[in-house]
């Protein structure tokens, strides 16, 4: 799971030297089946070192594999054109990678898969890409869309460049049993109201990056065409700005 919201809770770790923040990304899974939209969070297991008991959404850093994973279907070119937009410049490689990340990590930690069954044969996919070759299945990050970006303050022990990705329900195709369980990592999956109490004890920049999922959601069916808060610190305090294209 990401950390680049969890760091306010890391007091002894605000001190480091400069560390050059490392690409990673979440995805939030959106229920609009009912008037008000409905989120998947996890609650982290109460002895885990971040977070503890605390409600999440799936995330962490991207793999080296998740470059070279086929998918089912390429990233739209609009999400694409999103990921490559701000600094540093980055290739259309890397902005695939995170895509993909992000349905590797829900997968890994929720058991639901976002895929597309393969029209072909399924290659030999092997570790946390394992579950979709036995489903038949492929990743397909054509539904996903960029919400926010934010990377954690400098001086901290463990920082992430992370990219926020939300997907509707519908996107999920296959369910892996036992991921979730009493000794696990996330103890328990929750769709939960926006807006709702359990939502309100995530950490601020979560929160910040729900209120942007709220806004786009009120405005109706999602789109590429909105834009897209990159939440950064500089002179010691946190700036929201717009991603723009380099």
């Amino acid at each position: 799971m990401s950390e680049t919201g969890q760091q306010a809770t890391e007091k002894e770790a605000d001190h480091h030297p400069y560390r050059r923040p490392v690409d990673a990304a979440t995805l939030i899974l959106v229920d609009r089946s009912a008037t008000i939209p409905k989120v998947l969070v996890g609650r982290r297991h109460d002895k885990v070192v971040f977070m503890p008991g605390k409600f999440v959404f799936p995330g962490g850093r991207v793999d080296v594999a998740d470059s070279r994973v086929p998918v089912a279907a390429p990233i739209p070119k609009a999400l694409e054109a999103n990921l490559l937009k701000g600094s540093p410049k980055i290739t259309a490689a890397r902005a695939r990678s995170l895509a993909v990340a992000a349905i590797r990590e829900a997968c890994e930690e929720t058991g639901l898969c976002l895929g597309r069954p393969s029209q072909g044969k399924i290659p030999a996919l092997s570790g946390p890409w394992k579950p979709f070759a036995d489903a038949g299945l492929l990743p397909d990050p054509s539904g996903l869309f960029l919400i926010a970006r934010a990377i954690t303050p400098p001086g901290r022990v463990r920082r992430f460049d992370t990219r926020f990705f939300t997907a509707d329900a519908s996107a999920i195709v296959h369910r892996i049993d036992g991921v979730i369980h009493a000794d696990a990592e996330l103890v328990e999956l929750v769709w939960v109201e926006l807006g709702s109490k359990p939502l309100a004890d995530l950490h601020p920049m979560t929160r910040n990056v729900l209120n942007e999922l709220d806004k786009r959601l009120a405005a109706g069916a999602l789109g590429h065409d909105a834009e897209v808060p990159f939440y950064h610190f500089y002179s010691g305090k946190m700036h929201r700005d717009i991603l723009a294209a380099s």
